[in-house]
C-alpha cells in the first residue's frame, strides 16, 4: 500500500501568509496510513524514539478508529504530541527504523502522532491521564511517608520542551512543580523560535494547558538568577531543581561589518517574528525591517525558518548562504524542499568574509568566498576549504546569521560551584545531576543545540532521577 502524503498549502499562496503549511490527515487518511503498519513483534521504531512511545500500539488503535485509546497511549510517554508530530525529525529516528522504509516508504509515524493530537483538540477530548505504573501501589496506598515525599516542591527553570516534559512527569508522580520562565510567555524555543507556519502558537498553548491540568504551575517574567537565585528558592522550600534554559546565546561570524544595521542574529529575527508577532505590525508593537534581498547564513532548520519567514515578511529574493553542499545541510529534508518550493535560492559552497554598509550604517552588500570540500571534520561532514582568489560580491540589504547558538551564562554566574565544559554547557552525571547537590540539568544547556525530542528525552530521564533523589 502506498504511503499517504499529507496535503499542504500551495507554495504560491503560502508565501503570502503565516498559516500552517502542512494541513494534516483526515480520519480516513490516518486509518489508511495506520493500516500500513506491520505490527512488528520487535518494533525497532520504539527503540529509536528518545521518549520510548509505544508506537505500534497507538498506530493499531488509529487503524481501528479508536482515537481516544491512541491518544491515551501516546500521553503515557509524551506530554507534547501535537508539537512532536510537527517538528520532531522522525525521518532520522523512529521512521528510519521502520522495516518499510526501503520498500513503500516508512509508516508516517509523525503524521499519525500529529493527527491524533489534532483530533484531541478538535474534539476537546477529556483525557484519562494515566497514573505511572511505578507509582501505582504507593499512589493507591498513600502511606504517611510517601505522602510527605510526593508533596515536595520541585522548580523547573525554563519552559521549553525539556522543562515541560520534566514538569509533566514529576506532576504525574505527585510532586508540587513550578516552572519559572524568564519571558512573558512560556514555551521556550517552541514559542519564540519556530515560526507559526511550522508550529502554530495555539498548538503550544494547548500543550501547555495539558501540562497545567496535571497540576504544574507556571510563573512567567521570572528570571532565575536575577528575580531570585536558586539559593533563594531553596530557602522558600524547593527541594530539587531542573535547569532547562536551552541554548539561547547566538553565535556570530566575527567578520568585518557584522555590526551594521540590518544584520540580525536568527535568535532576534525569529523572536521578533514569532514571540513579538512583528508580522502583524502595527497590530502588535514590535516592528521588523526586512529589505528586498535577504541573505541567511547557515543551513539548519533555524536558517530555513528564517529564510521562509523573510519571504512572508515581504522580501523579493532570499538566499541561503552555506559553506558546504546540500548533502551536508543539517536541516530536515522536508524543510529544504519547502524552502525551494517557496522560491528560496541556495548559494552553496560559499561563505561571507565581510559586509559593507551605506552612508547611514545599513548593510548593502557582502563579499563572499567560494569553497571546495576537503576531508571530513569532527562532525563527520567534509570540511569546507576556501579557494584563494575566488572572492565575489552580492547585494544584500538584510542578513540573518543562523550558524548556531550556545549557553547563556547568566544563570551559571550565580552558581559558583557549578561545573561547565569548555563551551559553557553544564556538566551532569549519568543521573542528570550537576556538581551541585539537588540541582539537575538537561536539554540544550547540557548537550548544545539539538532537537526538540532529544530535549524531551532528557527531561523525562531527569524527572526519573529527581524522583529517585527525593525518595532518598
Amino acid at each position: 500500500m502506498a504511503k499517504t502524503r499529507m496535503r499542504e498549502q500551495d507554495p504560491l499562496a503560502r508565501i503570502r501568509n503565516f498559516d500552517e503549511v502542512a494541513l494534516g490527515l483526515t480520519e480516513e487518511e490516518a486509518k489508511n496510513e495506520a493500516a500500513r503498519c506491520l505490527e512488528c513483534k520487535k518494533a525497532a521504531c520504539v527503540g529509536e524514539c528518545p521518549i520510548e512511545i509505544d508506537i505500534p500500539t497507538f498506530i493499531q488503535y488509529i487503524a481501528k478508529g479508536e482515537f481516544e485509546n491512541a491518544l491515551n497511549k501516546i500521553r503515557e510517554k509524551n506530554a507534547l504530541p501535537a508539537v512532536c508530530g510537527r517538528v520532531c525529525p522522525q525521518e532520522d529516528q523512529c521512521e528510519k527504523a521502520c522495516v518499510l522504509v526501503k520498500k513503500e516508504g516508512a509508516v508516517g509515524i509523525g503524521d499519525l502522532e500529529r493527527f491524533i493530537a489534532d483530533w484531541e483538540i478538535a474534539n476537546n477530548s477529556k483525557l484519562k491521564t494515566p497514573w505511572p505504573a511505578e507509582h501505582k501501589s504507593q499512589g493507591r496506598q498513600n502511606s504517611k511517608l510517601e505522602k510527605r515525599k510526593l508533596k515536595e516542591k520541585v522548580a523547573i527553570i525554563g519552559s521549553g520542551p525539556a522543562g515541560i516534559t520534566c514538569a509533566g512527569e514529576l506532576a504525574k508522580s505527585g510532586y508540587d512543580v513550578t516552572i519559572f520562565e524568564s519571558l512573558h510567555k512560556p514555551g521556550g524555543v517552541l514559542t519564540y523560535g519556530i515560526p507559526e507556519f511550522r508550529l502554530p502558537k495555539r498548538i503550544v498553548d494547548v500543550e501547555l494547558e495539558y501540562v497545567q491540568s496535571l497540576g504544574v504551575k507556571i510563573e512567567a517574567n521570572f528570571l532565575v538568577g536575577r528575580t531570585k537565585t536558586i539559593d533563594d528558592l531553596r530557602k522558600d522550600g524547593w527541594r530539587a531543581f531542573f535547569i532547562a534554559i536551552g541554548a539561547g546565546l547566538p553565535y556570530f561570524l566575527g567578520v568585518e561589518g557584522e555590526n551594521l544595521n540590518g544584520v540580525y542574529s536568527a535568535n532576534e529575527f525569529l523572536t521578533r517574528t514569532n514571540l513579538m508577532k512583528s508580522y502583524l505590525f502595527p497590530e502588535y508593537d514590535t516592528p521588523i525591517k526586512v529589505g528586498s534581498i535577504v541573505g541567511v547564513i547557515g543551513a539548519g532548520n533555524v536558517a530555513m525558518d528564517s529564510a521562509r519567514s523573510a519571504l512572508r515578511l515581504g522580501a523579493k529574493k532570499v538566499y541561503i548562504i552555506y559553506r558546504r553542499t546540500e548533502f551536508e545541510m543539517p536541516a530536515r529534508i522536508d524543510e529544504i524542499k519547502r524552502a525551494k518550493e517557496e522560491g528560496v535560492e541556495f548559494a552553496l559552497l560559499t561563505h561571507p568574509v565581510r559586509f559593507f554598509g551605506d552612508e547611514n550604517g545599513w548593510v548593502k552588500e557582502t563579499e563572499l568566498l567560494k569553497n571546495e570540500l576537503g576531508d571530513p571534520d569532527s562532525s563527520g561532514r567534509r570540511r569546507p576549504v576556501p579557494i584563494k582568489g575566488s572572492e565575489f560580491r552580492m547585494k544584500l540589504d538584510t542578513v540573518v546569521c543562523a550558524i548556531g547558538q550556545g549557553p547563556n551564562p547568566l544563570l551559571a554566574r550565580t552558581l559558583t560551584n557549578l561545573k561547565l565544559d569548555e563551551d559553557g554547557n553544564i556538566i551532569v552525571d549519568k543521573n542528570h545531576m550537576t556538581s551541585i547537590e539537588g540541582v539537575f540539568a538537561g536539554g540544550d544547556i547540557v548537550t548544545g543545540a539539538a532537537t526538540v525530542i532529544a530535549a524531551m528525552g532528557a527531561g523525562k530521564k531527569a524527572a526519573q532521577a529527581i524522583d529517585r533523589y527525593l525518595k532518598g
